[in-house]
């Protein structure tokens, strides 16, 4: 049953007059959510041309987010049955644990590893923040709220690429995983101290093969998409069987598992189908714009990690400052006016990065970032808000972290299908070293290549970052068209009973 008050048989009396600092420390475990993404994309071409390994580029987003997809709906099941704060500070502990190892990262192979490990513990902080949220506030005050964790973003938004590109420049990279050391330990102690729950203790059993069968099927199918014009055709086909029967297995596992990691039963509300899908393909377009519009303002127009950064920066203002607008357009009007004005948004930002030409400048790539980053806002904010309110505390963290899970099952498949693309139209058909590619992404080594090659390989960088932004289009229209099949009426104060 949706349900419409905050539930105070699980949440303490002591919890409700603590809210403002309770939302303080969420806020802190979101900011380093979202500083960890727009840090690390602004500092990644100089990361590649210090550790090598282009080829590799792709694979510190793609494993960081799969491990993060992975393990969000454990944790959301382990918060439904243990409490949000136990498994939010054990999720933030193993975050910190894998950034500070980052730092030390002797290459890329090992940087990937420990990327994995960030991701495990990432998998809990965006999940069990945004579940504790709805936790203490009622359906209509969340979507007020979004606009408050939307702030969050713009936040990290300025500072994240400022401070990523700043780093890179005149310090040591390494750094740049050791910034969330602080304000991780200070969440911790905060969520530690100021959240109380009362709970009733419930036997309850975690989808641990779902989730290994998960990670069979999702890891074969990104080692094809990614690594696919470097493998043996035996090998790829191999691949592509471990994949199919991986995903088929997860999904019969599910539908008889007592306590699936998936909650496939949820699925039958029509807002929950729609947010969970339409989330998988929205976190996929987010990734074409994270991960390699740095690699085109560095790559192909030759701008510094600075002017990349900065370009980076206006995804993140768009989705901060139409968060709270989202929240009032959802309370006036409905979840799906929300939708689909983030779902044209999506459309007008990406049909401006596949017009984007290297003498186009930072200003046009910037433009595309911001039409989609609004466009993150307005979806993001509906699908979370909707979902939330049509189940009861007992499943919230789980459907929360269901919904996010697709979106971050949508990124490390939107980053592996537009690393592959990327990788077979950079290097396919040429004997081409990656090791130039790397000079080309950082100024001070781009001097050292003649002009006949920079000039080539500007237009080859700017072709395969073409063929990327082309296929993100094609998810944005795809999302738009998801958006326009939630149900009429449905808002956080009006419950449509065709939704369910």
């Amino acid at each position: 049953m949706p349900d419409h008050a905050v539930p105070e048989e699980t949440v303490h009396h002591a919890t409700v007059r603590r809210r403002p600092l309770i939302v303080a420390a969420v806020m802190m475990g979101l900011f380093m959510s979202a500083i960890e993404a727009t840090i690390v994309a602004t500092a990644m071409p100089t990361i590649v041309a210090d550790l090598g390994g282009f080829r590799l580029f792709s694979w510190v987003f793609a494993i960081y987010l799969l491990a993060q997809a992975i393990s969000a709906p454990i944790y959301g099941r382990l918060a439904d049955v243990h409490g949000r704060k136990r498994v939010f500070c054990a999720g933030a502990a193993l975050f910190l644990l894998g950034s500070t190892l980052c730092g030390f990262s002797p290459g890329m192979l090992a940087l990937i590893g420990f990327r994995c490990l960030q991701g495990l513990g990432a998998g809990a902080i965006l999940p069990i923040a945004t579940t504790i949220i709805a936790d203490i506030y009622s359906p209509a005050e969340r979507a007020r709220m979004q606009g408050y964790l939307g702030s969050v973003w713009g936040v990290s938004a300025v500072l994240g690429p400022v401070l990523g590109a700043f780093i890179v420049q005149h310090l040591t990279w390494s750094i740049i995983f050791w910034l969330n050391l602080p304000i991780g330990i200070a969440a911790i102690a905060m969520i530690a101290l100021f959240l109380r729950e009362d709970l009733k203790p419930r036997m309850r059993s975690i989808d641990y093969q779902g989730s290994a069968l998960l990670v069979l099927g999702s890891g074969a199918l990104m080692l094809v998409l990614i690594q696919a014009n470097e493998l043996a055709p035996a090998a790829l086909w191999i691949l592509i069987a471990v994949a199919a029967v991986g995903v088929a297995a997860l999904i019969r596992h599910e539908r008889v598992a007592p306590e699936p990691m998936l909650r496939l039963d949820l699925w039958k509300s029509r807002v929950i189908a729609i947010g969970n899908l339409g989330s998988t393909s929205m976190g996929a377009v987010m990734m074409g714009i994270v991960a390699f519009l740095p690699a085109y303002v560095q790559g192909a127009m030759g701008r510094s990690p600075m002017v990349a950064g900065l370009a980076l920066t206006a995804m993140s203002l768009g989705w901060s400052a139409v968060s709270g607008v989202a929240g009032r357009v959802m309370l006036r009007h409905s979840y799906r006016a929300a939708a689909i004005v983030g779902g044209l948004s999506l459309i007008a930002g990406d049909m401006l990065l596949v017009l984007l030409r290297p003498g186009y400048g930072p200003v046009w790539a910037g433009a595309g970032a911001l039409f989609i980053g609004i466009g993150m806002g307005f979806l993001n904010t509906t699908f979370v808000v909707s979902v939330q309110s049509s189940v009861g505390w007992h499943e919230r963290g789980t459907a929360t972290s269901s919904l996010l899970f697709m979106r971050m099952l949508g990124q490390s498949i939107g980053v592996a299908i537009f690393g592959g693309v990327f990788n077979y139209v950079l290097f396919a058909g040429q004997a081409e070293s990656s090791d130039v590619v790397d000079r080309l992404m950082e100024p001070s080594l781009r001097q050292t290549l003649a002009e006949a090659d920079v000039a080539r390989l500007v237009g080859e960088v700017a072709e395969a970052l073409h063929e990327v932004y082309l296929i993100a289009l094609a998810l944005a229209a795809v999302t738009l068209l998801l958006t326009a099949l939630l149900p009429a009426g449905h808002s956080p104060t009006v419950t449509a009973k065709a939704a369910d």
